[in-house]
């Protein structure tokens, strides 16, 4: 079926259908955005269930009044999500089974015993990972040229390198606007060369990310601060507290705002760890800290960017985790995806904003 008549079947008031994305009836032939969700957490290295992501706002998503007051027919757009890969949720499942002993044994001061099987993870999980890069790259290349647009469902936060290296074929020059708890700037951390630690870090040593915009660090290390020290102005990163410290001497939100997007070039890629949230948005995050941003805050900075004029070439959502008995963080999760979903469309021209 073309676009046109899936529209002229769906009711926009009436219960989504449950298995798809905001109970939306699109495919990849007749949407407009298409999301790879990529079910992967190997490399973590607090709490778990960050592979679940995708799954999880899957099933909150079709709960969603998705009505926007001031973009019009938001659901006219046409979201759709590829089908989660059953085969790298069992390499997920199979190499966790190898990285998190790997992890305790460096927590544990690394024991001589079984040192010398334990040691070698690292290299073998920077195997796995390649492969997994390059097939969420493959996948986002695939779209792209079909003139979709592209997000990432994590995961934990190494997940969109792919999308990001297939972004880098198409476009000479763009900003990655980072919101997130962490800076997401360690070299290998534990070894892990693709580490959820260091997705800016390798995002970086691609010539066609010209500008990295953190916003809301509030947890990094020694090295990291150093990192964007000696950056030459690369990196800009406004850190949770100076953002505080500003609001509490008497500057505002938007004015904060305007000057982070001023930082930005025209084409921008959004990266949104949901940990740069307050927590009590998402208590099961893999590495929750106190502090943190609400969703109209966010909101905000976004529509500040869409207003702009700047164009969202791609975005990802990562280390959504569900809870064990309430599906909280999926049900936040999937506003934020809605969210992202709609601004990149206005900021494209495929939806408008009044």
């Amino acid at each position: 079926m073309t676009k046109d008549e899936v529209l002229a079947e769906f009711d926009p008031n009436g219960v989504g259908i449950d298995g798809t994305l905001f109970g939306f009836p699109f495919s990849v032939e007749n949407a407009e955005l298409v999301l790879i969700p990529v079910p992967w957490e190997v490399t973590v290295s607090y709490g778990s269930g960050a592979s679940k992501g995708p799954a999880s706002i899957l099933e909150a998503s079709p709960q969603i009044d998705f009505a926007i007051d001031d973009i019009t027919e938001s659901w006219k757009l046409g979201i759709t999500m590829l089908p989660i890969s059953s085969d790298w949720e069992k390499e997920n499942e199979q190499w966790r089974k190898h990285s998190a002993p790997y992890i305790k044994w460096l927590e544990n001061g690394k024991p001589k015993a079984n040192s010398n099987l334990i040691r070698n993870t690292p290299e073998a999980v920077n195997v796995i990972s390649r492969k997994l890069n390059e097939w969420v790259k493959d996948q986002a290349l695939t779209l792209l040229y079909s003139d979709k647009m592209v997000g990432v469902i994590g995961g934990d936060h190494s997940t969109p390198y792919g999308l990001i290296s297939a972004l880098c074929e198409r476009y000479k020059d763009f900003g990655i606007l980072q919101i997130d708890a962490h800076a997401d700037l360690r070299e290998a951390y534990e070894g892990f060369e693709f580490s959820h630690a260091s997705i800016m870090y390798n995002a970086l040593k691609n010539p066609q990310v010209s500008k990295l915009v953190q916003v809301g660090v509030r947890d990094y290390c020694e090295a990291e601060l150093d990192f964007i020290r000696r950056s030459s102005g690369r990196v800009k990163t406004y850190f949770y507290r100076n953002i505080r410290k500003n609001l509490f001497k008497g500057e505002n939100w938007r004015e904060i705002c305007e000057e982070i997007i001023d930082q930005l070039p025209n084409h921008v890629y959004v990266s949104f760890d949901i940990d740069g949230l307050d927590p009590k948005l998402c208590p099961n995050t893999g590495t929750p800290v106190p502090g943190g941003f609400e969703f109209e805050e966010i909101n905000f900075l976004l529509r500040t960017l869409v207003k702009s004029g700047k164009k969202i070439i791609g975005f990802d959502l990562c280390e959504v985790a569900p809870g064990k008995n309430d599906q909280w963080d999926g049900n936040v999760g999937a506003r934020v995806l809605y969210m992202l979903s709609c601004l990149m469309a206005v900021s494209q021209g495929k939806l408008r904003m009044i």
